[in-house]
């Protein structure tokens, strides 16, 4: 809810960039004041700030790009007990109609912290979700560079010479990997250039072969050593999430990492099933009452509550008999599911942490 404002208060807009960022003020019935640029430092945050005090009572500021190129400048605006109010950009519609520059985006975005078309609250990124958010990007591009090396060496074994593949032709996985990894190439580099065209691909095929190998282990020892520096600080910052059901150190990494280092943020568990995606969506006309599948919302929450619910599905008594029950009155399995999946997503809000330091914003 908006607080009420005095003639003295004056609201404040910021478009973000990576060097710069622009900002403008506007007066309470909407009229623009004065813009300016500041560079994207700490002494360009202080400088941005004392700008838009000089010019009344600031109340609060609409920041865009809160998650990326504003994350900086929301920290240093929350420390100094402002209230930040995250913008969206504008979308494409509005700015044919009405323009493209930074002044105009920065007015736009102290007009939707003024009307209220903007009133969420950005992560404070300040606490130990915030590390955990760091980690796991780390995690998941080793994730998909190790998925990358296995089918580049699976499709490398299909051109392979003949004897190559009756070797590795049929193995799992892990052998396959163990396998390439030990093989011999014999001749490499400049040695190929003498040797029989055919020996010079076989040649060739194992070093590929064995330089995928090793870069799949590699990245495998880095996932891990990723996985022993995330699992204590998810075990401390959400000991009641990580004790629900089918809820391990990746899952409720990605849930906390949707949410933030402020999950008080989120007004209620119904708020964060629209964040997760898994909130219906109401379809309704004339006579007909239905509701439709949500497909927005953060679709990495989504899925780590799609992954609660398979494990729950196949081990836990209650949603076995949850699923039969259910069965029983005509629903089918995907539909059996989505409605799992805002019964999880209730659970892990009661779930999230409450008041610990370093987790809530002041």
């Amino acid at each position: 809810m908006l607080e009420a404002l005095s003639p003295d208060d004056v609201i404040g807009g910021v478009d973000t960039h990576l060097n710069t960022h622009h900002g403008a003020v506007i007066d309470i019935v909407g009229r623009r004041i004065d813009d300016a640029e500041f560079p994207a430092t700490a002494g360009g945050y202080e400088q941005l700030l004392t700008w838009m005090r000089s010019h009344g009572h600031l109340v609060r500021v609409g920041v865009e790009g809160t998650g990326s190129y504003g994350a900086g400048l929301a920290r240093h605006l929350a420390a100094q007990g402002l209230r930040v109010v995250e913008v969206d950009r504008p979308d494409r519609r509005a700015r044919r109609r009405s323009g493209k520059s930074d002044p105009l985006d920065a007015y736009a975005a102290a007009n939707a912290a003024l009307n209220g078309s903007a009133s969420g609250t950005p992560k404070s990124r300040a606490g130990l979700v915030e590390a955990i958010r760091s980690l796991r990007v780390a995690r998941r591009g080793a994730v998909k560079a190790r998925t990358q090396a296995i089918n580049q060496l699976r499709a490398q074994i299909v051109t392979a010479p003949a004897e190559l593949r009756e070797l590795l032709g049929g193995l799992t996985s892990g052998a396959l990997i163990k396998t390439c990894a030990r093989l011999r190439p014999g001749a490499q580099g400049a040695e190929l250039a003498g040797l029989d065209p055919a020996m010079v691909v076989s040649a060739a095929a194992k070093t590929a072969l064995r330089r995928l190998a090793r870069r799949h282990q590699h990245l495998s020892e880095e996932i891990r050593d990723l996985d022993r520096d995330l699992q204590p600080l998810v075990a401390a910052a959400a000991p009641e999430l990580v004790a629900l059901p089918g809820v391990g150190p990746e899952v409720a990494g990605q849930l906390l990492a949707c949410v933030g280092d402020n999950p008080t943020r989120l007004h209620s568990e119904a708020a964060f099933a629209h964040l997760c995606g898994v909130a219906p969506i109401p379809a309704s006309s004339g006579r007909t009452d239905r509701h439709r599948l949500n497909r927005g919302g953060d679709r990495s929450a989504n899925n780590a509550l799609h992954t609660i619910v398979l494990s729950r599905m196949r081990y836990d008594p209650r949603t076995r008999d949850y699923v039969l029950r259910r069965r029983t009155q005509s629903l089918r399995t995907k539909e059996i599911m989505r409605c799992l999946k805002r019964y999880v997503a209730r659970e892990v809000y009661r779930a999230l942490p409450r008041g610990i330091t370093g987790l809530d914003s002041p």
